[in-house]
């Protein structure tokens, strides 16, 4: 019975300390007005975020579940049926692919600029200037080049091949940038204390600094993973529109391609809305299977 009392009495406290350091703090805005507004337009501004975002998810939700049939998912496409499977399968081969050529350049780019490269050096400067300017070309200027290069002057023609490298170019700069700034946030007391007990470069960049920089280096794949399944303007130019499962050096069109073909054409728009969800859930997914796995290797 004491024990229950004494349990009792401490949340009470508990209690009384909250609510009194809440009302310290709204008596606190009114002897200081500037912080009482900056508090509630922050406030505000996470509220509309917030807002936004539910609103944009609730609606494609709406819109898109009640089509979400299993015919759908078939692998037979026609003017009856506009399945997304073949645009599945390739949004799942062309990402795939991508992150696979992009992810270890600009990861080791990165390792490069930070771990190796003079401070100061002028080949550093340029690398980072050109990322920098490459992450604000709009998509349409890659596709553009992707198409004169990659299917005219190689002849691959449209394809997912062709997809495959433009989208690398795209993302290799993101990847790089995020990286490098993954990187730099490992302590330099790590690095030292490694290379205290006898460990050399490669040992210490591959056994402390590259696992520290992992949240953040996944955090960039990510980000490089969304452009790859939300693009849209330079894959027209690239791997084509045919909804079919080809090979790599055959078109055919990803899930965001085939949810603007079917709003384009405006005929299957309850289907567009649909693609939207799955886009949606492929995103989701990703983000929860990478933020575990990036949770996982900081454990060690």
């Amino acid at each position: 019975m004491l024990t229950n009392t004494a349990v009792a009495d401490m949340e009470t406290e508990t209690k009384k300390r909250n609510s009194s350091s809440v009302g310290d703090q709204i008596r606190s805005y009114f002897r200081h007005p500037g912080s009482g507004i900056l508090a509630l337009l922050t406030g505000l501004a996470a509220f509309l975020t917030f807002a936004v975002l539910l609103f944009l998810v609730g609606y494609i939700l709406v819109k898109g579940i009640p089509y979400l049939t299993p015919s759908l998912f078939s692998l037979e496409y026609n003017s009856e049926n506009v399945s997304l499977m073949p645009s599945l399968v390739n949004t799942f081969i062309m990402t795939a692919i991508t992150l696979c050529i992009a992810a270890p350049i600009g990861v080791f780019a990165a390792v490069y600029l930070v771990e190796y490269a003079k401070k100061g050096n002028k080949l550093v400067k340029i690398i980072r200037i050109t990322a920098e300017t490459l992450s604000g070309i709009p998509s349409i200027v890659f596709g553009l080049f992707g198409m004169l290069f990659f299917v005219t002057a190689l002849g691959w023609g449209m394809s997912l091949m062709a997809g495959i490298f433009t989208l690398v170019i795209m993302v290799l700069p993101l990847i790089m940038r995020t990286s490098e700034e993954a990187l730099k946030a490992v302590p330099d007391s790590y690095r030292e204390a490694s290379f205290g007990l006898g460990a050399g470069k490669l040992r210490t960049i591959f056994t402390i600094v590259l696992p520290s920089a992992v949240p953040g280096i996944l955090a960039g794949i990510i980000l490089a993973i969304g452009r790859i399944i939300g693009e849209t303007a330079a894959l027209l130019y690239t791997s084509g529109t045919v909804a079919q499962i080809p090979n790599l050096m055959g078109s055919g069109r990803t899930l965001a391609l085939h949810m603007y073909v079917l709003s384009s054409e405006g005929l299957h728009m309850n289907q567009a809305s649909a693609t939207a969800v799955v886009i949606l859930v492929f995103v989701l997914i990703i983000n929860w299977l990478s933020g575990k796995a990036a949770r996982r290797i900081a454990k060690g």
